[in-house]
């Protein structure tokens, strides 16, 4: 099905502290989940996704102004623009006051030098944390290009066409196309099940962002653990790249270590207790460094 919009509703978003539109949209072009073509000719990034909530499907254009503003025009009938405006400012961490975050690259050389590498890229995470969910359940034990077309076979199948400034944008499936799911091509064993359990704990508010990040971590990751085919990894995934929780710093991340040994040019593979110190100046914002870590390892 393909929405086209008879009115377009805008939005406003002012960047606390350091972002650039480009650098996001040059890291979604490279993020295998999203399948995102990144920024248009004209500077504009276009997102189609459903808005949590009533899960109406939105379409959005994203755009930065010289000044540094977002401005979003908002695609879809019936669909609440402030809610939109909500979820876009946590997709792209925009959400979060990060006036403060270059004080992390002056305690911390090695932080500093990816913040001068990756200037102005903050945390892009999915769309929702029920999308990060069916992520990793779809993800679980197969290599992520072979997870990313069976998300793309998914959304053609069951997601809605929102049709943005004459662009057609495929969104992901909202929770009630999965909700009844008993089958799907390349969907094996329980995953199946799986999705339509986390699909329907969506649809009941298990999975609102705002909420998951209110919580005490471990309560909230705790409640994720519950669902099923979520596990450590997947728990932490879905709060840190679902809700966008800045300041979590994950220990179940094997590429994480890593990237920590390279950069910091460790003779060991970190530790537990390595990366507790390391990370220590980067608070209130570890989940926003370990992001530019990643970043730094993936393009090394």
């Amino acid at each position: 099905m393909t929405l086209v919009a008879t009115r377009v509703q805008t939005f406003e978003i002012e960047p606390l502290g350091p972002f650039s539109l480009h650098a996001a949209a040059r890291f979604w072009g490279d993020f295998t989940p999203a399948t995102h073509g990144g920024l248009d000719g004209a500077g504009h990034l276009h997102m189609a996704f459903p808005v949590e909530g009533n899960w109406t499907t939105a379409g959005v254009c994203v755009t930065q102004t010289v000044t540094g503003v977002i401005t979003g025009d908002v695609c879809g009938d019936g669909v609440d623009v402030e809610a939109v405006r909500r979820q876009t400012a946590r997709i792209l961490s925009l959400d979060v006051d990060g006036r403060a975050f270059p004080l992390v690259g002056q305690r911390d050389p090695v932080a500093g030098e990816l913040q001068r590498r990756f200037a102005g890229l903050r945390p892009v995470c999915f769309y929702s944390p029920y999308e990060a969910a069916t992520w990793a359940i779809i993800s679980h034990r197969i290599n992520k290009r072979q997870a990313a077309g069976i998300k793309q076979r998914l959304s053609s199948e069951l997601g809605v066409t929102v049709e943005i400034h004459g662009e057609p944008m495929l969104a992901f499936p909202a929770p009630q196309a999965l909700s009844n799911l008993q089958t799907f091509p390349g969907l094996f064993g329980n995953k199946p099940t799986w999705l339509r359990t986390v699909a329907n704990v969506a649809l009941q508010g298990g999975l609102d962002a705002a909420q998951l990040r209110a919580l005490p971590d471990e309560l909230a990751l705790a409640r994720l653990r519950a669902l099923p085919g979520i596990g450590p990894f997947g728990s932490e995934l879905i709060l840190l790249r679902g809700a966008g929780h800045p300041d979590y710093l994950t220990l179940v991340e094997p590429k994480f270590r890593r990237a920590v040994r390279q950069a910091y040019g460790l003779d060991h593979e970190p530790t537990d207790d390595d990366l507790w110190r390391i990370s220590e100046p980067w608070r209130p914002y570890r989940m926003w460094q370990t992001f530019l870590l990643r970043q730094h390892t993936a393009d090394a």
